[in-house]
């Protein structure tokens, strides 16, 4: 053990009880991260399913429409860690933009997700590299409605925050002071770039996560910001060519452990055994993501098989149902700007698409009906229940 990676810094505000705040040593750790027999397999299998998963991007009839769902899984998953009481379900349905769901305001915070997602994914295609400014922009569209709105968006703190507590003195955690942060967070960006010539690019994304997390450099979405900051990374040094990685899921359901991994390497120095638990998300993410990649298209192939032989009506049947893969939620109205079918045409493909129990009418309503793409819903949800 290295013992702690930092140090404590005693503040003693006027009218307040004193507080530590901790300090993360500059990274990369020092001592040197000892590279383990269990360290070197765990790097071998998440290479490996990042491979695979990068190939399946590239055969995919559709890469936007996987990198789609996959983002908005993410977005949701990502908000749920952080208490977000909102499900994939309820994003679809307030997409559909016709039918409003319980948790609105929650939901407006996951579609701020998506947007900061998406401006960090167009920067990096257009060239601008991942630094703090960057993180900057998406955190000023993460937080840009709703909770946490008024907490600065898109602006390093200028106050001391905390998590875990009612108040630093009896927090679980307190970040650096502020003066410190800046100092923290030079440094953070310094091994944001030079890293990258040290390290193998997972092992660099692991130490980078954890070392945000400990800056916790926002007042509010600082965990967002960092899981996002995973993805971008893998993209932009080209480990994917497409974002269709996401590890909120495994995160969730190992949350706990997450979280006392995080300390550990703060308190104890075990680095080791974090990044094995990063690497170990990395490799169960990529599987899952290829295993449903490949689920979802066998879906689509069978679906649209079962619209064979239908004579005339089969071309506006398949772009009904090529419509639904994209808004597996959606109305008469929404299908006919989209396919630009008359309304009768649409009424009738879906009638034909609930005749076949491939779509399920859920609104109960006479008019302005919702439907839902049963089966694909189904497989797109798995992991984001409440």
């Amino acid at each position: 053990m290295r013992g702690l990676q930092g140090r404590f810094l005693k503040q003693l505000p006027k009218s307040e009880e004193p507080f530590n705040a901790f300090f993360p040593s500059p990274l990369p750790p020092d001592p040197p991260i000892q590279w383990t027999p269990e360290i070197r397999n765990a790097l071998s299998r998440a290479d490996s399913m990042l491979g695979r998963l990068d190939g399946i991007s590239r055969v995919l009839p559709d890469t936007n429409l996987f990198i789609s769902f996959y983002s908005r899984k993410e977005a949701v998953l990502s908000s749920q860690i952080e208490g977000t009481q909102s499900t994939l379900s309820e994003l679809l349905l307030f997409e559909a933009d016709e039918f409003f769901p319980e948790h609105q305001q929650e939901i407006r915070e996951v579609f701020n997700y998506l947007d900061a997602m998406r401006h960090g994914l167009e920067r990096l295609q257009g060239g601008f590299p991942l630094s703090l400014r960057l993180i900057r922009e998406m955190h000023e569209r993460l937080l840009r409605t709703g909770r946490g709105s008024d907490k600065t968006p898109g602006e390093f703190r200028t106050t001391q925050n905390w998590f875990g507590g009612s108040r630093p003195g009896n927090a679980t955690y307190v970040p650096p002071p502020v003066n410190e942060m800046h100092d923290a967070l030079n440094a953070f960006e310094k091994f944001l770039h030079d890293g990258q010539q040290e390290f193998p690019t997972l092992i660099h994304a692991a130490m980078l996560h954890l070392q945000f997390e400990s800056i916790h450099p926002f007042l509010d979405g600082n965990g967002r910001m960092g899981r996002l900051l995973v993805t971008l990374l893998l993209v932009e040094r080209q480990v994917l060519s497409e974002p269709l990685l996401y590890p909120s899921l495994y995160l969730k359901r190992n949350r706990t452990r997450y979280y006392e991994l995080l300390q550990q390497v703060r308190l104890e120095g075990n680095w080791e055994q974090w990044i094995e638990f990063f690497l170990e998300a990395i490799a169960v993410t990529a599987e899952q993501a290829v295993e449903l990649s490949k689920r979802v298209l066998q879906l689509f192939r069978a679906d649209e098989g079962r619209l064979t032989n239908k004579g005339v009506k089969q071309a506006s049947l398949l772009l009904v149902l090529k419509s639904l893969q994209y808004t597996p939620f959606t109305t008469a109205n929404q299908l006919v700007r989209q396919t630009r079918l008359s309304l009768p045409t649409v009424n009738r493909a879906l009638e034909e698409l609930i005749r076949l129990n491939i779509l399920h009418e859920i609104s109960g309503r006479n008019r302005n009906r919702v439907y839902r793409y049963t089966e694909y819903v189904a497989m797109l949800n798995e992991g984001t229940e409440l």
